[in-house]
């Protein structure tokens, strides 16, 4: 279900970044940043400029922090020292005349509330010297003043944040390590009753909340008559005493998946309210009275939304109407910060918010950008940084784990491996190296130090007859990239039901750094949606990429559509998918 979306521009735009030269100078603010209304004494803001230099050209990351009033639309204006030109710049927009250069937020980051930051980057060029600029402006008053540190492990202030798990709490810091996994019995039923699918059907699976009736109870192919109670009381009973991971997916945005339709929700655009109070109080109240037990409540905060707030708005080629929408009103930043600080208050809950995946958001103008506003609703609707344990990668697509025969750095027949079709200039190629990259790049956007990634490993093993052995020829870039690539579809902007797939690593516990668990949060055998359309009661509808004849649209670079057909709609059983990804699993099952 997780989109992806491929709003790189290729080639020259996309500036190559050479070895690194970090320098930065911070700038404070005694000012009152309300864009409507003239400036207070009493108001103030500080601008951090960040710079990683190669020589004749540069990146640079700025980050402004509001000391004042809650800000609703910003401008920051500053004044190069010497001949430096913004070329490409991503989380707002910009103009430059000489030496002088004006940035406008991009609408999802306009807001700033008191003690919040927002950031923006860009790359730039220039010769001779590269000196910061000496003074910015924020709304056209000077930023004179500094950012208080905050003391170490106060939650939400500069500094090193409070993170759970440090004594007083009773939160670890990685759920995973020395417990097991709850196993869905609906799921693990349905798995053993296939045809081989014994071998897998104690695997740990997400349990998924997609319509307020599954809080109770829905009767889905998927869930059976459980509702979360059902499911807790059957964790407790599998824990025996011992400590274990309940995995559950909070999915019901209002207007979710605004980017497609084949997991389009029950909610419309506008039904915040009904969002709050229908389906995360609700949810709240029952996980509560689990939190002296021996549980550790995995939540995985709604895919397909925050990132679409980046790659399918307005004036990028495509922008949805939908996500457009969803922008303007605020209710995805809003529904993930109500859904962080109200589950966040639970002792053994542990949030992680779907971050996409490489081939999504792994481009320049995506990748901050996208980190910022994960930021940006980590600070909404009385949420902190703090209530984000982390953050998960790939949930329910097919994005393998680690590429082993190609890597960005290469040059093939004169020609970079990044500049080949199907990478298309992202800088990642796999699901490892972007969230470990992606990771980092969070905690400098204000995340706690010690957050911990996951990787929904249960699609992407792209195993079978078809798994390349070694690199492709070096005849040309394309040539070697694809004979090597070991995800074989055909665009990664393909997600729906795709064909050849299989099952990817097993869920385990700390595989690498900075990574806390590979997981199957989706479980394996549950169909993205519908080849064709099927009347339903859960609001969702066609989309023409779950269709085998679909020739594809600009999100997949007008490719064929590569999904299976037959597929039921999304969630429902698809035993045919389920026999692909036994037979293509790799690791092979044993």
């Amino acid at each position: 279900m997780s989109r992806i979306h491929s709003a790189a521009t290729p080639g020259p735009s996309r500036a190559r970044r050479g070895p690194a030269a970090l320098s930065a100078l911070v700038v404070g603010a005694a000012l009152a940043v309300v864009p409507a209304a003239p400036a207070s004494a009493d108001s103030g803001c500080a601008v951090e400029y960040t710079v990683n230099d190669w020589g004749s050209g540069f990146t640079a990351n700025v980050e402004i922090t509001n000391l004042g009033a809650a800000v609703n639309g910003w401008t920051l204006d500053w004044s190069f020292p010497g001949n430096q030109q913004v070329t490409n710049l991503w989380g707002g927009t910009h103009t430059q005349s000489g030496a002088n250069v004006s940035v406008s937020d991009a609408g999802y980051n306009s807001s700033i509330s008191t003690d919040g930051a927002v950031s923006f980057g860009f790359n730039g060029s220039y010769s001779g010297s590269n000196a910061a600029p000496l003074a910015f402006e924020l709304n056209g008053v000077l930023c004179d003043g500094a950012v208080d540190p905050g003391e170490p492990g106060e939650p939400g202030e500069p500094g090193e944040p409070g993170e759970p798990g440090e004594p007083g709490t009773s939160r670890v810091d990685n759920p995973y390590s020395g417990a097991d996994v709850y196993v869905n019995p609906v799921w693990s039923a349905n798995a053993a009753a296939e045809p081989g699918g014994e071998a897998v059907a104690n695997e740990p699976t997400g349990v998924w909340l997609d319509r307020i009736g599954a809080i109770e109870g829905n009767d889905s192919p998927t869930t059976g008559s459980m509702g979360l109670r059902d499911h807790l009381d059957e964790a407790v009973e599998q824990s025996g005493g011992e400590p274990l991971v309940f995995q559950v997916v909070i999915y019901n945005l209002p207007g979710r998946d605004c980017a497609a339709l084949a997991s389009n929700g029950e909610l419309g655009p506008d039904e915040i309210d009904r969002y709050r109070d229908e389906y995360i109080d609700p949810i709240a109240d029952i996980l509560a009275d689990y939190e002296d037990t021996e549980l550790r409540i995995v939540t995985t905060i709604e895919i397909d939304s925050l990132p679409n707030l980046v790659t399918n708005v307005s004036p990028r080629a495509t922008a949805t109407p939908e996500c457009d929408e969803m922008l303007a009103n605020g209710n995805y930043v809003e529904g993930v910060g109500y859904a962080l600080a109200t589950l966040g208050d639970i002792d053994n809950v542990y949030n992680y918010v779907d971050a996409g995946h490489h081939g999504w958001i792994g481009w320049e103008d995506n990748f901050v950008p996208s980190a910022q506003i994960f930021y940006q609703a980590a600070n909404a609707a009385g949420a902190t940084p703090a209530d984000v344990h982390g953050f998960i990668a790939n949930t329910a697509n097919y994005s393998a784990l680690e590429e082993e025969n190609f890597s960005i750095g290469q040059t093939i027949a004169g020609v970079p491996v990044r500049q080949s079709s199907w990478v298309d200039w992202n800088n990642y190629v796999d699901e490892l190296s972007f969230s470990q990259a992606l990771r980092t790049e969070l905690v400098s956007q204000g995340f706690p130090s010690d957050i911990g990634m996951l990787i929904d490993t249960s699609r992407n093993g792209w195993g079978g007859a078809d798994r390349p052995t070694g690199p492709g020829p070096q005849t040309d870039v394309d040539a070697y990239v694809d004979g090597g690539r070991y995800d074989r579809r055909v665009n990664p902007g393909n997600w729906c039901n795709q064909a050849g797939a299989g099952l990817g690593e097993r869920p385990q516990t700390a595989p690498a750094a900075g990574i806390d668990a590979y997981v199957w949060m989706k479980p394996p055998g549950e169909s993205d949606g519908s080849s064709e359309l099927i009347d339903n009661d859960e609001g969702k509808g066609f989309d023409r990429m779950c269709d085998p004849t679909y020739e594809g649209n600009v999100r997949n670079g007008n490719s064929p559509s590569g999904a299976l057909g037959d597929a039921p709609i999304s969630g429902h059983w698809f035993s045919a998918q389920f026999q692909e990804l036994l037979d293509n699993a790799y690791p092979p099952l044993d």
